[in-house]
This record gives C-alpha cells, structure tokens and sequence, in this order.
C-alpha cells in the first residue's frame, strides 16, 4: 500500500463536500440538538405583535395562516435569544434546557 502525500493530491481526484443540491433543505435536518437554553413562550403575556418572528435566524417561531403566535420548533431552534430580546412585553423568556 502506497503511502499518499497531500502534494500528489489533485483538486479533481478527491470526493466533493459540502454540496447543498436543493434550496431550502435545513427543514429536513435537526439542528437544534446542541442548544443548552431554549425560549419559553407565555402565551399570557403575549400581545401578538409578531415582533419575534422576523428576528428568528432559523425560523422557528411557529405563527398561523393569521400571523399568530403558537409556540416554536425546536427541531430546529438553537436558542440564541435574539426573539426573547426582540419581545417588549415579556412573552418570551429563555431557561435552561431539560
């Protein structure tokens, strides 16, 4: 068995990483496995101004047909907290991880 040496490696001889083949595949993937807090909506105290939803990086914020609040997928929330600050009345507070 013959030992390689990265010189002898051509840009064309080794396999492509990274290819994303079709737009918008994040959903098919589970991304929010990793997070150590996540944010907790109190429907209370909810005004429904849809403040948080534009703020999310990875739209997790689940809103209905008539842009209302009902919670998050946290499939794919990493909880960074930017919707927790985003919110002027307190509807969203960030905890520790189950």
């Amino acid at each position: 068995m013959s030992k390689i040496v990265a010189n002898d490696v051509k840009w064309r001889d080794i396999s492509p990483g990274g290819i994303i083949c079709d737009a918008g595949n994040a959903a098919l993937f589970k991304t929010g496995d990793w997070r150590s807090i996540r944010p907790r909506w109190i429907e209370e105290k909810c005004k429904q101004c849809s403040l948080c939803y534009p703020t999310c990086p990875d739209s997790s914020i689940i809103m209905t047909e008539e842009a209302l609040m009902r919670g998050f997928d946290y499939d794919h929330c990493k909880g960074c907290g930017v919707c927790a600050k985003a919110c002027p009345f307190g509807a969203i507070e960030m905890e520790e991880e189950a």
